[in-house]
């Protein structure tokens, strides 16, 4: 009779154990399928956005640096495409909807220099936390629906993975006026 038990413990452990493999096995191909068939460049492309030259830094530090799968990301403020930041204080010199935009634009900049480093944004396995900083008078009260502008196209360019822990918070100054400044950590494929 123990023979017989011992033997059943044995069948039971081993059907888990290759129920658990299979399943291991259809998760990492199922990830390889979707890693391989999403291109958020593409997506970029089909949103109307083109990646820009970010440059060096005007100061001691980098765009980004990596430790490990986390890349943490300097902070980017709103440079446009013809090299002019968007610049005032919201409540006073910008309305809601143009801090909004001020955020995408750093969202641009935050993707470039996510190109810059990784060669590919098909690299990015997830946006983790950003950190969205609002040049904002003292009664301006909406810091999260302008940086909703960086959140959201974070979202359209990376889906699921895009959706991320955030503070939007309001700041007296930002360098140079800008109306806002976005700090980012992703976590990225293990090279």
């Amino acid at each position: 009779m123990k023979n017989v038990i011992y033997l059943f413990v044995v069948l039971v452990w081993s059907s888990c154990t290759n129920v658990d493999r299979k399943l291991e096995e259809s998760t990492t191909l199922n990830n390889q399928v979707l890693q391989s068939n999403y291109d958020p460049e593409a997506k970029l492309d089909s949103l109307g956005i083109s990646l820009r030259d970010i440059g060096n830094p005007l100061a001691n530090y980098v765009h980004a640096a990596r430790s490990g799968n986390l890349m943490f990301l300097a902070g980017k403020g709103p440079r446009q495409a013809d090299g002019e930041n968007i610049v005032g204080k919201l409540g006073q010199d910008l309305s809601v909807e143009e801090g909004y935009l001020a955020a995408r634009e750093a969202g641009i900049n935050q993707l470039s220099v996510l190109k810059k480093e990784l060669g590919s944004l098909k690299k990015v396995k997830r946006i983790v936390s950003v950190h969205g900083m609002v040049n904002a008078t003292a009664d301006f009260t909406d810091h999260s629906k302008v940086i909703n502008g960086y959140s959201n196209l974070m979202v359209a360019v990376f889906g699921n993975q895009g959706k991320h822990a955030r503070a939007a918070v309001g700041m007296v100054s930002l360098p140079g006026n800008m109306a806002v400044e976005v700090e980012m950590v992703v976590e990225v494929y293990p090279e």
